[in-house]
């Protein structure tokens, strides 16, 4: 009995050590992602005020997407 609890001491031993890597693993990947996240939002926001600058100076382009209902599918035929 003693020998089996020793085992399962170690056992328990072992799973807290991996335990704390994975925890710490999935901290820096949390920081990671935190860190794209802004960046993204950075980039977006950028993005979004040249649009707005753009628009406002009248450097618009149409949206192609937005154009006739009319308009081919991808095998050449119109809806």
């Amino acid at each position: 009995m003693e020998r089996l609890n020793s085992k399962l001491y170690l056992q328990n031993c072992y799973i807290m050590k991996e335990n704390e890597k994975l925890r710490k693993k999935a901290q820096l990947l949390n920081q990671e992602n935190q860190a794209l996240l802004s960046e993204l939002q950075q980039k977006l926001s950028k993005s979004t005020s040249k649009t707005k600058a753009n628009a406002a100076a009248g450097n618009t382009l149409p949206d192609l997407n937005l154009s006739s209902s009319s308009t081919p599918n991808a095998n050449g035929s119109t809806n």
